[in-house]
């Protein structure tokens, strides 16, 4: 039988993965992004099971709409970098912060 605390100790292995990613890696746009999602996906981890611990649903449809707005905020995201790379031939956090507007 699976308890609450392994639900919660995945979830905080994954988020701490997320963080040393982000840590380690500040120069591929692509890599931060999907640490931030792995970070999102361990919180949406720890919404489910306390939901069922809990015995209530609320959690688990909150978790759907989270999901919805981060798969758009990715797909935005990436439209983006695309964008950047065919103009720059680069996605790098350095090349970036030379944007003027």
């Amino acid at each position: 039988m699976i308890v609450l605390s392994d639900y919660l100790i995945v979830a905080a292995l994954l988020f701490s993965l997320g963080v040393i990613g982000l840590f380690l890696n500040r120069k591929n746009v692509i890599t931060i992004l999907m640490c931030i999602e792995l970070m999102l996906l361990a919180v949406n981890l720890n919404l489910v099971a306390f939901s069922h611990y809990l015995n209530d649903l609320a959690g688990q449809v909150f978790v759907f709409f989270v999901l919805t707005v981060a798969a758009s905020e990715v797909a935005v995201g990436l439209a983006i970098l695309v964008a950047f790379y065919r103009t720059r031939r680069s996605i790098e956090v350095e090349d970036i912060n030379t944007l003027q507007g």
